[in-house]
């Protein structure tokens, strides 16, 4: 009995077999050298040119409003032709005494309208009658400048304004005497990106043109450059 050997057990001086082997060496088929795994193939990464892109409007007033004007108003001097200087968008939410997430709901609506992260608002002192404490969050607002703020007016001229509903016009008047002009929405959801089926509230929009007009009739000859519908 000693000397019979078990037929489960291979002589100890025998190799394993080269089919065994490339056979239990299948798990490392992907590993190079070191036992590392193989990076994945690099992919090539498009190009995107920088600075070749100008919003629609700013090209508009480089080639097309500032010859108007600069004839209109017989400016001496390039400098003094009016541009637009800044838009600044503020949204106030009443019910925010109540429900705070009010204003984080009005706060990403705003963000989508502008493309900007807007700033909260907040109360600066206690006014009980309206159960308003001090730094409470009211509203959101967010300022506009350059690419952005040209992009936004596009859109407020040629989408926004045509879908108000029994829009006749923007009063001509609605100008502050130091060449800034401001209108208000009734309704966010005219603009595109805003998805009526997932908004909790309408909330209104007021709009701030900030321009450097030294008068009232300047600035509303540059908005009306820019295909402001104003009332006749």
């Amino acid at each position: 009995m000693a000397d019979e050997k078990r037929p489960d057990k291979a002589p100890k001086g025998d190799k394993q077999p080269k089919a065994d082997k490339a056979a239990g060496g299948g798990a490392k088929a992907g590993k190079g050298k070191g036992g590392k795994a193989a990076a994945p193939p690099k992919v090539a990464k498009p190009k995107i040119p920088k600075g070749d892109y100008k919003p629609r409007m700013k090209t508009h007033y480089e080639k097309v409003v500032r010859a108007e004007l600069m004839k209109k108003f017989s400016y001496k001097n390039a400098m003094q032709i009016p541009r637009l200087e800044k838009i600044v968008l503020n949204m106030g939410v009443g019910e925010a005494v109540n429900d705070r997430k009010k204003v984080e709901s009005a706060a990403a609506d705003l963000s989508m309208i502008a493309g900007q992260r807007p700033v909260i608002t907040r109360a600066r002192k206690s006014i009980a009658t309206y159960k308003v404490r001090e730094n409470m969050a009211l509203g959101c607002k967010v300022t506009l400048r350059g690419d952005r703020m040209f992009e936004f007016l596009d859109r407020l001229v040629t989408i926004a304004l045509p879908r108000v509903k029994d829009f006749r016009g923007l009063r001509p008047t609605s100008f502050d005497g130091r060449g800034n002009y401001a209108l208000g929405l009734k309704e966010h959801i005219v603009f595109p990106e805003i998805n009526y089926d997932q908004v909790d509230q309408v909330l209104g929009l007021d709009v701030i043109v900030c321009t450097t007009a030294k008068n009232d009739d300047e600035a509303r000859e540059l908005l009306r450059a820019f295909n402001f519908p104003f009332r006749t």
